[in-house]
């Protein structure tokens, strides 16, 4: 008895639980071409950001890891040049990008442009500006390259919900076109054409929420890094001057053309 009952409530509910799900569908169905253009701009923007927040949290996910092991290694030696001589390498660790480069411009003025002191060769403090310069210089540039393509994520958080919004304005008025145009404004007559715009908000929504989270969380992490990067270039070239430069030594100046150290002319400096 109570099963008939109950079978004739459910054969009617069954088709209002199909239109419900194939809701999306629908929405896609009564697209405009207007509406298919923004959508497929939607997607392509959405594919580009996923490609920018998959790339970029290897990038930093490798930077981290490869900065702890650089730094255990670096602290672990009390010589500036410990790990270049014993050819340890720490890719894609920004902050062994600047120990190199300030390294491998120690070892030129080392020697180009030695300067004896208690029988150790040092360098002079002209040297020792060109190193400093060389340092700051990687600092500056792994820096841009850490936030490098992040503009497209905030472009994607930005923009994706308005390209969004036009969509489903435009299509909201093409909707209401059509219905001045039929001459029947009914409820049947509006909701395709609503629901086919309202989609485009769906969809630039799904594009700017992720890209949000992922650009919130990157920017944390690149300023994490890049306060390390000063950091340490500021240990690094403070351990360079206590070991290495001669502050006593005078300044001459000299020409050069050829060697690793990327400016033409160099200072070299002696003894007074």
């Amino acid at each position: 008895m109570i099963l008939a009952q109950i079978i004739p409530v459910l054969a009617q509910a069954a088709p209002e639980a199909v239109k419900y799900q194939s809701a999306l569908e629908t929405a896609f169905k009564n697209l405009t071409p207007e509406g298919k253009i923004t959508m497929s701009l939607l997607v392509i923007l959405s594919l580009i950001s996923w490609t920018v927040m998959i790339t970029k949290f290897r990038q930093l996910l490798k930077a981290k890891r490869m900065s702890r092991q650089f730094f255990t290694a670096f602290r672990a030696s009390r010589n500036p040049l410990d790990i270049l001589q014993q050819k340890q390498t720490f890719d894609g660790a920004p902050a062994y990008e600047v120990y190199i480069t300030a390294t491998e411009e120690l070892e030129y003025h080392l020697k180009r442009h030695p300067v004896e002191s208690g029988g150790r060769t040092k360098v002079g403090p002209a040297s020792f500006d060109f190193i400093r310069a060389s340092m700051e210089r990687t600092v500056s540039f792994e820096g841009m390259n850490l936030e490098r393509s992040m503009i497209i994520l905030s472009t994607a958080v930005a923009g994706g919900p308005f390209l969004g919004l036009l969509g489903t304005v435009y299509g909201i008025m093409e909707t209401f076109a059509g219905i001045a145009r039929a001459n029947a404004a009914t409820l049947t007559a509006m909701a395709p054409g609503v629901s086919g715009a309202l989609i485009n908000t769906v969809a630039g929504l799904l594009v700017a929420i992720p890209a949000m989270f992922a650009y919130n969380f990157m920017v944390t992490q690149i300023r994490n890094i890049t306060q390390e990067l000063d950091d340490f270039a500021s240990e690094y070239s403070t351990q360079i001057e206590n070991i290495y430069v001669d502050a006593s030594a005078t300044h001459v100046t000299i020409e050069t053309t050829s060697g690793p150290a990327p400016d033409a002319a160099k200072t070299a400096t002696v003894k007074a």
